[in-house]
């Protein structure tokens, strides 16, 4: 064909996914047990939600990818790399419900995508196609990265910014369109345009399933120029449909709930006009050639974490339903764990079952004084050293005029974030309860822990 692209993995051999191999039978717990033996024994990891986890068979088809190109580094380079980038492309192309294979690219994380999305439009305001305090609209949740990025490329370009403020603990989808339509409203005022809104399809902390869609179509309809959903924590955790969600642009890691090893993620960029303004933000001898190719080769690197991709597909598929079959037990499995602890503690729940996906805000007991955001890392860290659990914890600073949930006590100011993924058991959520009763039953403990 005339127009094909080597760089971009082409060749006169159309290329064709891998087809879903037909089991004979699903995983045994046994082997998901084996598939994560390298995890360090006697630590409750519930914090899937940082650094995900890879199991053994994806983590060996991985060093065979580093060891393929070790023995013949330009070789793997012009004859290995595009062709196997481009069929983890196509494969996550097809699991996301993308029109072309074109409009997928594989980055580290989803950091880097935001810093490709929010360069674009700082572009656009240093060039003066923006004026001057059109905005950029984000959830005031957002991850601290984004704002960061957001401060360094937009706003010193002349950009101002729309911070959303969400309720939490939240009862509804309603309470955040109505808090998402305020913050549009504000974008707006004063003859502005929003040219930017990101949105979070699960919120990381606090966390919570936002209602993506309807804030999508919202953004539609009052005018807004371009919609980013940063999805982090949302492949292998919730369904992604890209074309039903209807963004310009859709981020989620693959290292998070895909069981990819870190890091990579997919960055969907819908075809339109001013996708080819669209770059990577390490410039490499591929730059201009679009964002897939661009992101296929910025220099020497590890680049076997987006080469496992059907790997990690290989394993999903393994367990009865495939990826909807793990969502669904993560779900059930978290939600449970979550009512068990606050049952246990006299506490609620961040947010009602339907709102969350693989995992869960727990309401800590107030008895514990968590004052401050400086005590929930001392928190955390105290159960890491002295418990062996994994865990973070979010402090809720009260807000005027929102709604506060109270245990038998006083005010909940703090609350677990537990996520669940196949290997969790239940000892692992036994383990935390059983430390934060010895927390709140010896006073010397918390005062030692929060006043040192």
């Amino acid at each position: 064909m005339e127009n094909e692209d080597p760089r971009n993995g082409e060749s006169s051999q159309q290329h064709q996914p891998t087809k879903k191999p037909r089991l004979t039978r699903f995983i045994t717990e046994a082997e998901i047990r084996g598939e994560f033996a390298h995890h360090l024994s006697g630590i409750a990891r519930i914090n899937n939600g940082s650094f995900g986890s890879c199991p053994g068979s994806v983590l060996a088809a991985q060093r065979k990818w580093q060891l393929k190109f070790l023995q013949q580094p330009d070789d793997f380079y012009f004859n290995t790399l595009r062709q196997g980038i481009l069929h983890s492309r196509t494969v996550v192309k097809d699991l996301i419900n993308a029109d072309n294979v074109d409009e997928v690219s594989l980055v580290d994380n989803a950091t880097t995508a935001a810093a490709i999305v929010l360069q674009q439009v700082g572009r656009s305001f240093a060039d003066g196609k923006f004026h001057n305090n059109d905005t950029v609209l984000m959830l005031h949740c957002a991850y601290e990265a984004v704002k960061k990025s957001i401060h360094a490329y937009v706003t010193c370009a002349g950009g101002s910014v729309i911070e959303v403020q969400l309720p939490f603990p939240v009862n509804s989808d309603a309470e955040i369109i109505t808090e998402f339509r305020k913050g549009i409203e504000k974008g707006k005022s004063d003859g502005r345009k929003v040219r930017l809104a990101i949105i979070d399809h699960i919120t990381s902390m606090p966390c919570v399933v936002t209602p993506v869609r309807e804030l999508v179509k919202i953004c539609r309809e009052e005018g807004v120029d371009q919609i980013f959903v940063d999805a982090a924590h949302a492949m292998g955790s919730v369904k992604v449909d890209v074309k039903e969600i209807g963004a310009d642009f859709y981020v989620s890691n693959l290292h998070k709930w895909f069981f990819c090893p870190p890091s990579v993620a997919f960055l969907y960029c819908k075809k339109t006009s001013s996708s080819s303004d669209v770059h990577h933000p390490v410039v490499s001898h591929e730059y201009g050639n679009g964002l897939p190719i661009e992101s296929a080769w910025i220099g020497t690197r590890d680049y076997s974490s987006q080469l496992v991709v059907s790997s990690a597909l290989e394993f999903v598929n393994r367990f009865e339903g495939g990826i909807c079959g793990i969502m669904k037990r993560n779900r059930e499995k978290v939600v449970e764990m979550g009512k068990m602890l606050a049952e246990s503690w006299g506490t609620k729940l961040g947010a009602p079952p339907e709102m969350c996906a693989s995992m869960i805000m727990v309401g800590l007991p107030s008895t514990l004084r968590v004052m401050s955001q400086d005590d929930a890392l001392r928190l955390r860290s105290y159960l890491r050293s002295n418990h062996g659990v994994e865990v973070p914890i979010h402090y809720q600073a009260p807000r005027d005029g929102e709604a506060v949930v109270k245990d038998k006590d006083e005010f909940i100011k703090a609350y677990a974030r537990i996520s669940h993924q196949v290997y969790n058991t239940l000892d692992d959520y036994c383990k935390l309860r059983d430390a934060i009763n010895q927390i709140v039953d010896d006073p010397q403990i918390s005062e030692k822990l929060f006043t040192e």
